[in-house]
């Protein structure tokens, strides 16, 4: 069964110059992918953020696995018995799952794969993940089968890749209600969003690849 993996981390004061390079030399997420551990795996910056992106086809792999060195230019983040560099974050929407390894292959080939960070206000993320979550899962309409928007606090990180595929999920919804907003637009997704300040950007906005590794279909 092939589960997906985000994280974010934060890079040390100055330091992540360094920490990109050791993530861009690195070898270990390459490797990974040609041992046939990994069916994807991406990394994206942001200011002095770090997401990871990874596609596991059976036992998990740790991040530190993942990004190799770059683990020790990372903050510490505290809340857990042991201090962390690398914080799950929450897979709050997707179109589509995996329903085994043939399914989740790419069948053909992928022409960019990408990036893209948000902020929630932080009074409607409950409202936005009420709202994904029944649009999910009433599978109330289809879009991008690879696409996934993750969260830590009110930050959201969005994995896509283009061209977009567009399939009915093999994987049954799990509500029977149908209480998405016809049409999407009246869930006024344009009142949850902090708006950015300095480029114009009207929600996401997109980050930088740092590299992007994956089993050819």
């Amino acid at each position: 069964m092939i589960s997906r993996k985000m994280y974010r981390g934060i890079w040390k004061e100055g330091q992540a110059a360094d920490g990109l390079a050791a993530l861009q030399n690195d070898s270990a997420a390459r490797q990974l992918v040609e041992d046939g551990r990994l069916m994807t795996a991406a990394a994206f910056s942001w200011e002095n953020n770090v997401f990871l992106y990874y596609e596991c086809t059976g036992t998990e792999i740790e991040p530190a696995l993942v990004a190799g060195t770059a683990g020790s230019y990372l903050i510490d983040w505290e809340g857990e018995a042991s201090p962390r560099k690398w914080i799950e974050m929450i897979d709050v929407f997707h179109f589509n799952e995996p329903a085994g390894y043939e399914h989740w292959l790419r069948k053909a080939a992928v022409e960019r794969r990408g990036g893209r960070v948000a902020h929630l206000k932080r009074e409607k993320v409950a409202s936005y993940i009420y709202y994904h979550y029944q649009l999910q899962e009433e599978r109330a309409f289809h879009g991008n089968k690879y696409d996934i928007i993750a969260m830590h606090e009110n930050l959201l990180f969005g994995y896509q890749e283009f061209p977009s595929v567009v399939e009915e999920p093999v994987v049954p919804g799990r509500l029977n209600t149908k209480g998405t907003p016809v049409p999407w637009e009246d869930s006024r997704m344009d009142q949850h969003f902090q708006p950015w300040e300095d480029d114009g950007y009207l929600y996401f906005k997109p980050v930088e690849t740092v590299f992007a590794y994956y089993i050819e279909g």
